[in-house]
């Protein structure tokens, strides 16, 4: 057998051949900093502690792997006997575990019963690439990996768990004095420090589009700033200029290889003596963490997976619970968002980073889900008083509200679904919240932020028009006989004129000035409607059925499928 022996390369770049304690980088170790969205662990009969000391492509044409070695089963197929062959035949050169791919599948799925009685009879732990993180990408981030497992740190650092970029960020924040924003090799932002509403616009623009501003990007590239940021250790001092505090920058690495950088901004102190030696001593903990937060995207999508099974009543509340770190039990609540101009800016990116940024600054525990035009916020931990929990959820309404409609414009809306016991229930607050929001999309309604109980009335209708949508009615109904009017020849305006006429309770004045005619002429049109349809005006069953039919062509029973912003 031939293999390409990726651990040698990766001691030329620096890979220590043992940790400071002598053993050397552990299976553990290595797991850990890698983080839960690369590999999955099916078994390791020998347990977690063997040493890894490099990692090992298999190619069938090349020798064993190296002892101690990790082995990548690129191409070969979990399910398939040749996966059996492989477990057996790297045993002997001594290998501590074997990396399957997901399979055709593309999901691990069930492991063949033969594949793990091989590996507990060799004792080798048998790993899983997940279906998101490619071959490319595992090899870089064990590359890393290796190099990291078992760095020292500040013991400031050191408490934060692997992977908690947020909380890394406060803690260089505290060390270094300014505010932190932790950004990739691409300028994205993938966590920033807890701040006060007084910041510079950069940071503001900065944060709130999750990324630093193209013209910003392309300044510092025409200047070098990138050439020099990725080739020094060091740090660097960015001078105020203008209304931008002045900033300290360093580049993250492992292994001569970039993974982000750093960046404190002077927040109206000096900051803190020291403060290079400290933002190098953190990049040198941050590099740990981004290699861990490589899984971060597939986290992602894990979460907003768990969030919309359980809101569509087919998921679990402890897989939520154990993936966004909320409280199972507890107070909580949803609500739905959608903004007045959902083509504005960065349209549903910029509402989610908006939501995520605002529910986070007021303490709020908070998963945010991008919908068709909007998102949906799941608020968890909130007071354990009921009425204290409620009225939480009405204060960050009115003030989410404003922020939308500061950043989209006018005719922004939020519904609010009640307050509920448990994730379990929060299926119940979405659609209440879903409910709410309809109801405050209606032409004519001037709030913007409500529970379902405040617009009852409407949500109402909206519930008798659904229930009604693909009703088969009789084709000789008086607004059926007007439809039919108005599409031929001659028509064309009494549909709108019955629908004004019976929305002003039969008014002639109101009507007039809503259709812009004279009353006169108004009185016309409502003798020849009545001529027309056959419609009795004075019978009130009449007028109800008309009126509902209307409000079925108006679209308002449509199921309640996506709402767009309709008042002004």
């Amino acid at each position: 057998m031939s293999r390409r022996h990726e651990g040698d390369r990766m001691a030329r770049n620096g890979l220590p051949g043992q940790g400071e304690d002598g053993s050397g980088p552990t299976l553990e170790k290595l797991l850990s900093v890698m983080g839960a969205g690369a590999l999955e662990v099916c078994v390791a009969p020998a347990g977690r502690e063997s040493v890894v000391e490099g990692v090992t492509v298999l190619d069938p044409l090349d020798p064993g792997p190296s002892p101690g070695h990790l082995v990548l089963a690129v191409g070969i197929d979990p399910h398939s006997a040749a996966a059996v062959d492989v477990v057996r035949d790297v045993a002997a050169s001594g290998t501590v575990a074997v990396v399957f791919g997901p399979g055709r599948t593309g999901r691990p799925g069930r492991t063949p019963d033969a594949l793990r009685i091989a590996a507990e009879e060799t004792g080798i732990a048998l790993l899983f690439r997940t279906a998101w993180f490619d071959w490319s990408r595992l090899v870089g981030a064990l590359r890393a990996g290796l190099v990291l497992s078992g760095a020292p740190a500040d013991p400031s650092l050191a408490a934060v768990p692997p992977g908690d970029l947020n909380g890394l960020a406060d803690t260089v924040s505290s060390l270094v004095g300014g505010a932190v924003t932790i950004e990739d090799v691409e300028s994205r932002v993938l966590a920033y420090s807890s701040t006060g509403e007084d910041v510079d616009e950069l940071r503001r623009l900065t944060i709130l589009g999750r990324r630093v501003p193209e013209w910003r990007i392309a300044a510092m590239r025409e200047a070098g700033f990138f050439r020099t940021l990725w080739s020094t250790g060091e740090v660097i001092h960015r001078p105020a200029h203008g209304e931008n505090p002045e900033r300290l920058v360093v580049a993250v690495r492992a292994g001569g290889e970039a993974l982000g950088s750093i960046w404190v901004a002077a927040t109206g102190t000096p900051f803190a003596p020291h403060a290079s030696d400290a933002l190098r001593s953190a990049a040198r903990v941050a590099a740990v963490h981004l290699v861990h937060h490589r899984s971060y995207p597939s986290h992602a999508r894990l979460v907003e997976d768990a969030a919309r099974a359980l809101l569509d009543g087919r998921g679990s509340a402890t897989v939520l619970a154990e993936r966004a770190e909320l409280p199972v039990r507890g107070h909580c609540a949803v609500m739905a968002v959608r903004p007045g101009t959902p083509d504005r800016g960065d349209g549903t990116g910029q509402l989610r980073g908006l939501l995520a940024v605002h529910c986070g600054a007021r303490g709020h525990r908070a998963v945010v889900l991008p919908v068709d035009g909007g998102a949906l916020v799941l608020l968890g931990a909130l007071h354990e008083n009921g009425q204290r929990a409620v009225d939480q959820v009405s204060r960050l309404g009115e003030s989410l509200i404003r922020q939308v409609t500061a950043a989209f414009g006018p005719g922004a809306g939020i519904g609010l679904g009640p307050v509920v016991e448990g994730l379990a229930e929060l299926p119940g607050s979405h659609r209440s919240a879903e409910e709410a929001l309809r109801a405050l999309m209606t032409p004519g309604e001037e709030r913007g932020v409500a529970f379902a109980s405040a617009v009852a009335e409407r949500v109402a209708l909206n519930r008798i028009t659904d229930a009604l949508t693909g009703l088969d009615l009789p084709p000789e109904t008086p607004v059926a006989r007007l439809v039919a009017f108005d599409a031929g020849p001659g028509g064309g305006t009494m549909v709108r004129t019955l629908r004004a006429y019976l929305d002003h309770f039969g008014h002639v004045p109101a009507t007039a000035r809503a259709l812009g005619v004279h009353a006169n002429s108004l009185r016309h049109r409502i003798v020849r409607l009545t001529e027309v349809s056959g419609l009795d005006l004075h019978d009130p069953e009449a007028r109800l059925l008309a009126h509902l039919q209307l409000r079925l062509l108006d679209g308002d029973g449509d199921g309640g499928g996506a709402v767009t912003r309709r008042r002004t």
